[in-house]
């Protein structure tokens, strides 16, 4: 696959097209979310595949299913958090609310005492749905993980562990602190009207960003919207993470390319405010932050164009925040780097 840098105009998600949007809504019936196939489903002679995603489960709702997945790996029963949250979201309509989602905890007692998810799901169609939405998303944020981790008695104050659980990373280095607010969709006019498919985190110039999870850095550059930006891709090539509005003068970490394979944990850049200027390397943005956006990609198709599909990444931040990449400056390099590998 070649890889090269994008200088076109910003991605403009399917869901929010003036006068497409109408038929792509989801209609709540007895069983759960219904769903009209050519609204939600684009096929080609080969495949069908997904062409739209809502992504409205909660921070609380994915900590609830986390922990009965992780629980379950020294139990007879393991239970997959996907699988909670795609069985909770027939019963919602793919709305959780900001607390305890009691169907979570009642769909894995079930699950407990040996009850088939088939059985759970009663010969609804739309279990298979959110199975492979849910998984796009979160696919490659829960599971087995090598990594340091701080130990005083150790000789160099590290320790290497092995362990189940989350491995992906806030975006944001461990010891800076930013702000947020659930702005996904509102309005943009610079350059045109459309709307923000991102989450903007507010903080200080240089802080130092992330890379959420292992991938392949696919797009490096200057674009007049994004100012200097990242796009790296997941290694499932599901999730396209993009990072945009990087520092003036030293947007990336020095060693960082196109084409190469990140860690999740890893120092990527700094936050900035470039941006909003076809001038190069300048800062057009009013307030420090950083542009933080999930695409999901289920055809190639989808990569560039109208038919691109982002969600909503303000409730995954929130969840990111519980495992932090710490980072020191390395002073010959003038970069900062992460202080405990990952493997």
């Amino acid at each position: 696959m070649k890889l090269r840098i994008k200088l076109s105009k910003p991605k403009m998600p399917l869901l929010f097209v003036p006068g497409i949007c109408i038929l792509l809504g989801l209609c709540t019936a007895i069983s759960g979310a219904m769903f009209h196939d050519n609204a939600v489903y684009a096929s080609t002679e080969n495949k069908k595949y997904i062409k739209w995603v809502d992504f409205g489960v909660s921070c609380t709702a994915m900590k609830q299913a986390m922990k009965y997945d992780v629980d379950s790996q020294s139990q007879k029963v393991k239970i997959n958090w996907i699988d909670l949250l795609s069985l909770a979201a027939l019963q919602n309509g793919g709305k959780f609310p900001d607390k305890r989602c009691d169907c979570i905890d009642k769909t894995a007692v079930r699950l407990q005492n040996g009850e088939k998810i088939e059985d759970i799901v009663g010969g609804s169609k739309y279990f298979d749905y959110y199975k492979q939405a849910y998984t796009a998303v979160l696919g490659g944020m829960l599971g087995e993980y090598k990594r340091e981790v701080y130990d005083e008695s150790a000789p160099n104050g590290k320790k290497t562990v092995s362990g189940y659980g989350l491995k992906a990373y806030s975006p944001i280095a461990a010891g800076w602190g930013f702000s947020h607010s659930d702005d996904f969709g509102n309005s943009r006019n610079y350059g045109f009207r459309r709307t923000h498919k991102g989450n903007d985190l507010m903080g200080t110039v240089g802080t130092p960003i992330v890379a959420v999870e292992d991938g392949i850095v696919e797009c490096m550059g200057w674009n007049q919207y994004g100012g200097w930006r990242i796009g790296i891709r997941s290694l499932d090539f599901k999730r396209y993470y993009y990072y945009a509005h990087l520092r003036k003068g030293h947007p990336y970490v020095n060693t960082l390319k196109e084409g190469m394979e990140v860690k999740a944990g890893d120092i990527i850049g700094y936050l900035g405010m470039t941006g909003y200027s076809s001038n190069e390397d300048y800062n057009g943005m009013n307030v420090p932050h950083l542009h933080f956006g999930i695409q999901l990609i289920f055809d190639e198709s989808q990569k560039e164009g109208n038919s691109e599909i982002w969600i909503d990444a303000y409730q995954i931040v929130n969840f990111l925040q519980q495992n932090k990449s710490a980072a020191y400056k390395d002073e010959q390099s003038g970069d900062f780097v992460r202080k405990y590998k990952s493997y």
